[in-house]
């Protein structure tokens, strides 16, 4: 509808100025027409045309700046147009009073020039004040209070927004669990954190170059399977020198949770009170629980550290130390969990054979 009113503008504008444009001829030239009337409608026909022209070249331009406009976070937008109305008050601030002044007839340039000089510099300096403190101003004004109320009205799903850790991203895990909509909500993904994976993906150690090209690779999947959800956080700065430092600082900036598989960043950030989500956790959880006399069946692998046991695994990884399973390496075996022990690296289920079954 804007497209059509933005034309349609433009070619009455331009109509209008090509039918009342004959006026500008002389009283001498207007007699020697002999039709006037229809000199006025070919002149607007004619304006017509070129109004259409600029009515598409501004309806193009109109496009291209919302489509940039909507890239803008509004965070950025709200700061900055704070920053320019406060350095437009203070430019009237300070001039009125010199306005007020008598100045002679000569020197009366001086006002607006000093009304233009003015409002440049303070609205440039408003502006640059804004950028340079906008995560205090934010917090400030209380900026998640605009979220709630949206939440509240059904406008927008209440879910807090997510960083994603570099560890993270070459670990993979995250790319199914976002898949399966286990992790919601909006997911940024820093900037010094994708710089960090195109400097590995450029690495001369082959493991680390492997690493980040799997880094990017997944990024690319995950973006191109949910454009809406995921977005590259361009303007954070901080003066943190590690990258755990940096991710840290940003959290507790905008309130955000840390995705992470980094045990020691996950408890720096739990110090730092960061909400933090551990992925290893995430998996964990998700494990089947097993109680005593549960039956379960598996292939015992090797012997274990005691004599006579035997060890197997399950789907998921989980350790099982099978009682008296020393004989029978190699076999697949139903067995009866007598106790489930949770350690520093993972679960550990301890059980005994019931039968062979092959």
């Amino acid at each position: 509808m804007i497209d059509v009113i933005i034309i349609t503008t433009f070619i009455l504008v331009a109509a209008g100025i090509g039918f009342n444009s004959i006026d500008l001829l002389s009283l001498e030239l207007q007699k020697q027409i002999a039709d006037i009337n229809s000199l006025r409608w070919l002149g607007a026909f004619c304006s017509s045309i070129l109004g259409l022209i600029f009515g598409l070249v501004a309806q193009t331009t109109y496009r291209n700046i919302e489509t940039y406009a909507r890239t803008i976070p509004i965070e950025f937008t709200l700061t900055r147009s704070m920053g320019l109305i406060t350095g437009l008050i203070i430019t009237n601030l300070t001039l009125a009073p010199i306005f007020l002044l008598p100045i002679p007839q000569e020197f009366t340039f001086i006002k607006p020039m000093a009304a233009i000089l003015g409002s440049t510099i303070f609205s440039f300096m408003g502006v640059s004040i804004a950028g340079a403190h906008q995560n205090t101003i934010l917090r400030l004004i209380n900026f998640r209070v605009s979220e709630t109320w949206l939440a509240k009205e059904n406008k927008l799903q209440a879910a807090s927004v997510k960083i994603i850790d570099t560890s993270c991203i070459i670990d993979g895990r995250i790319e199914k669990l976002v898949h399966t909509g286990f992790i919601e909500g909006r997911i940024l993904i820093p900037r010094f954190v994708l710089d960090e994976l195109h400097i590995l993906a450029d690495n001369n150690n082959n493991q680390k170059r492997f690493k980040g090209r799997r880094g990017l690779d997944i990024l690319n999947r995950m973006q191109r399977s949910n454009p809406e959800s995921f977005s590259i956080y361009q303007h954070y700065h901080t003066k943190a020198s590690t990258i755990d430092a940096k991710l840290i600082d940003l959290a507790k900036e905008i309130n955000g949770i840390l995705l992470t598989n980094d045990h020691n960043l996950s408890k720096v950030a739990t110090l730092q009170k960061v909400n933090i989500l551990n992925i290893n956790d995430i998996v964990e959880a998700s494990r089947s629980i097993y109680l005593p006399e549960d039956i379960l069946h598996l292939k015992i692998i090797k012997s274990g550290q005691e004599t006579s046991q035997g060890v197997g695994y399950l789907e998921d990884g989980t350790i099982v130390v099978i009682k008296e399973g020393e004989k029978y390496v190699g076999k697949t075996t139903s067995v009866s969990v007598t106790s489930v022990i949770q350690t520093s690296t993972g679960r550990m289920i301890f059980a005994k054979i019931e039968s062979i079954i092959s």
